[in-house]
């Protein structure tokens, strides 16, 4: 069953970001809000199919806390659909996106096997090797882009690694695991949908207000601005596996 609405939910994101990606070729914008509906849509599949964000266990009690069942659907589908977007919305430059969801892959295998989950850790390490494979055609220059097709499917994978994973039987600390693993593409997107959402623009309104368009800005090369998020998005992998081997003493 979980298997099965993986398959149909990575399915309708690659399908509406190939649409997406059609569109952007023929220099034409296509509208937000059926994408949203999808990426909602496949959300919906992933929870229909058991794999929620339940609860948390109380640090104070050592009792696990079950939250309530529509606190559960709206944070399982608010997690999937964020890093969905978030994802998507790092996909600016040359080797950027894959980069860092290799970064993110490589921590939540980590965490999956120090948890004993093996099914969230062949999940992680097969991304791993799979946005391998693309950076070797994507670095600068790129040869070969993964569109919001590729984006769009790389952040449902690792919401839902994270959520089978990290999540699971999770204390309210150990929340912070797979934030901090994701810490770049969800700290700086939230960044510019609060600047956005100030300025009165659409969340979804194309503009040159993410991190890696600053640190152009700043006078740094692509190549430099690649690397130096790289860099930051590591840092934050390892204070989450510092992070999950303090909670583990």
């Amino acid at each position: 069953m979980e298997t099965a609405a993986i398959f149909a939910g990575g399915v309708l994101l690659i399908v509406i970001g190939t649409i997406d990606d059609w569109y952007k070729t023929k220099g034409k914008d296509f509208p937000a809000l059926p994408k949203m509906i999808v990426q909602v849509s496949a959300a919906v599949l992933v929870y229909a199919s058991g794999i929620a964000f339940t609860g948390f266990y109380n640090p104070m009690s050592g009792e696990y806390v079950v939250l309530p069942e529509i606190l559960q659907f709206i944070l399982t589908i608010l997690w999937i659909f964020g890093v969905t977007t978030v994802i998507n919305f790092s996909d600016g430059m040359d080797g950027l996106a894959g980069g860092l969801a290799a970064i993110s892959a490589i921590t939540l295998f980590i965490v999956a096997l120090a948890k004993g989950q093996s099914s969230s850790a062949v999940m992680a390490i097969a991304l791993v090797g799979i946005t391998l494979a693309y950076l070797r055609y994507n670095k600068p220059p790129a040869k070969i882009f993964m569109g919001d097709a590729g984006a769009t499917f790389l952040g449902f994978i690792l919401a839902v690694i994270a959520l089978d994973g990290a999540f699971k039987q999770a204390t309210v600390l150990s929340l912070f695991i797979p934030i901090l693993a994701l810490g770049v593409p969800i700290f700086d997107n939230l960044f510019v949908v609060a600047k956005r959402f100030m300025q009165g623009k659409a969340i979804y309104e194309a503009d040159a207000s993410q991190a890696h368009y600053r640190l152009l800005r700043s006078g740094m090369t692509q190549k430099q601005a690649v690397l130096f998020l790289y860099l930051i998005s590591t840092c934050l992998s390892l204070s989450s596996i510092i992070l999950l081997l303090l909670m583990q003493v």
